[in-house]
């Protein structure tokens, strides 16, 4: 026997209703149990309805002194935010959270209820007025739906590994393929489309992948980033992709209830001992429980309807399976070479200290601009070991022999020319450096400084390279000649001095 509450708490949780107040609010000043407020509330209401509602026989009498409340667009007691609905609905159809509801009615139109009022209020707005979805139903052949869901644990290795689903439903005829792997990466990704394809034995014309970052690496409802190896796969087959909105799966519902279905039926309450046995599983229950099923909405056996309507709507498949290869991104190092499976392939010069987009398989190796265009194709090597383009010569990469510093040299002059073979014959491969710094010497000094001091150095028999600096730093500040000055106010003139070798000295003799 359930236990009653005091007379005085039931009428003044009456009492308090009728004035307006909430539920929460009678429980907390009574002190009481909300389901016990809410249970009194309820037969109040109750015992009002039937004084404003006489039955049938009693309808020309004079109503009694009960009255029949007001009718109220919400359920429950009334709200303190009731007078102020318009707003709040106008508010929200803007977009604007309830926080910003409850500030702006508190500042501009004198509410003084609290917040979790407003909540409430809005919360039952919007289970009156619930969000409508449109259902989209495509023609035969023209959109398949994918999706991952978690799988059974299973043993690899000795180890237990947990699997993921991959599913793939066509719209029209409620088709599907589903495939258990251990990763959601691109190339395992691509794999299962191509099985789904083989075993449907045709192509749709537009797929609706889910956003996983193997496909699409940045989401956009309106520009997606698709994965490059994923946009070549669908060149090649000829179906486009079309990716859901962010958060919103019900863009493509078909396959998120398809998700479930496998999990709930063919894969809840069952173990497996491989991912072998788990995938012929799946493959056994999709011919014999799937495709045999009458769906719920089409009213018809789904395998039936694939034969006879969706199958021959379907494209037709390329001769040859997607080519298989890997690719990613890598960095040019300062050498201008790119590192794949550890070995090294040579990039153009203005790419080092840049990425590029890099595909591999077991032949070829070939790099791309961002823009997807073919910079340089290079034949596999062994790990460990540099491919380089044939004629194209990296300034960043050291060449021991001195020949072409000879060569160089030799441009700038015939002295030039002359004191680099003399400077190579005298010193061998020690004269790699010097020639490096002589070459560097170009670039500050024209061609005829150069050759002048080669010319003095070699008449002296000089053949470092601080000896033709030198003469460099005297060709450009040769040294100042003066000229004898004849007249000066300190120099005295010549004839003044005639006159002690005239006149006679006091002895009468003439000087020495």
């Amino acid at each position: 026997m359930a236990n009653h509450a005091k007379m005085d708490v039931i009428h003044a949780i009456q009492r308090l209703h009728k004035n307006g107040w909430s539920q929460r609010s009678i429980a907390r000043e009574l002190k009481v149990h909300r389901r016990t407020v809410r249970r009194y509330v309820e037969e109040h209401l109750a015992g009002e309805a039937k004084c404003t509602n006489p039955p049938p026989g009693d309808a020309g009498e004079t109503p009694s002194k009960c009255t029949k409340p007001a009718p109220r667009d919400l359920t429950g007691p009334p709200s303190s935010c009731l007078p102020w609905r318009k707003h709040i609905e106008d508010a929200l159809e803007q977009g604007l959270s309830v926080q910003r509801v409850y500030q702006d009615l508190c500042g501009h139109h004198g509410f003084t209820g609290s917040y979790d009022a407003v909540k409430r209020f809005v919360r039952r707005l919007r289970e009156k007025e619930p969000k409508r979805f449109e259902r989209v139903e495509v023609p035969p052949g023209v959109e398949a739906q994918v999706d991952f869901g978690t799988g059974n644990w299973v043993e690899e290795g000795g180890k237990k590994r947990r699997t993921h689903i991959f599913r793939v439903v066509l719209g029209n005829s409620r088709k599907g393929y589903c495939e258990a792997v251990f990763r959601q990466d691109t190339e395992t990704f691509l794999r299962c489309l191509e099985n789904a394809f083989r075993a449907f034995g045709g192509v749709p014309q537009t797929l609706v992948p889910d956003n996983l970052k193997a496909a699409i690496p940045k989401a956009d409802w309106y520009d997606p980033e698709v994965h490059p190896k994923l946009r070549d796969f669908a060149e090649y087959y000829g179906v486009a992709i079309l990716p859901t909105k962010p958060y919103h799966p019900h863009h493509k519902g078909k396959v998120e209830r398809g998700v479930g279905y496998v999990k709930d039926n063919a894969l809840k309450g069952r173990t497996f001992r491989s991912l072998a046995e788990l995938n012929a599983h799946l493959q056994d229950w999709e011919a014999h429980v799937a495709d045999q099923r009458i769906h719920g909405t089409t009213r018809k056996q789904v395998g039936a309807q694939f034969r006879e309507v969706e199958a021959p709507a379907l494209q037709s498949l390329p001769p040859m399976p997607f080519p298989a290869y890997e690719e990613g991104e890598r960095s040019v190092h300062r050498d201008g070479y790119v590192e794949v499976k550890k070995a090294y392939y040579q990039a153009p010069p203005e790419y080092v200290g840049r990425t590029v987009w890099v595909r591999w398989d077991a032949r070829t190796v070939r790099l791309f601009n961002h823009h997807m265009e073919e910079i340089r194709v290079h034949a596999r090597v062994e790990p460990g070991r540099f491919a380089s383009t044939p004629g194209a010569k990296s300034p960043y990469q050291a060449d021991r022999s001195c020949a072409h510093l000879l060569k160089a040299a030799g441009k700038l002059g015939h002295w030039c020319g002359v004191w680099a073979e003399k400077l190579v014959a005298q010193r061998g491969a020690e004269a790699y450096r010097p020639l490096l710094g002589f070459q560097s010497l170009s670039r500050k000094h024209p061609p005829e400084d150069l050759n002048r001091a080669c010319e003095k150095a070699l008449a002296y028999g000089a053949t470092r390279l601080k000896d033709i600096r030198r003469l460099l730093e005297e060709e450009s500040d040769p040294q100042q000649e003066l000229a004898f000055l004849q007249e000066h106010p300190l120099i005295r003139d010549l004839a003044e001095y005639r006159v002690h070798f005239t006149q006679p000295n006091p002895k009468g003799t003439r000087p020495c």
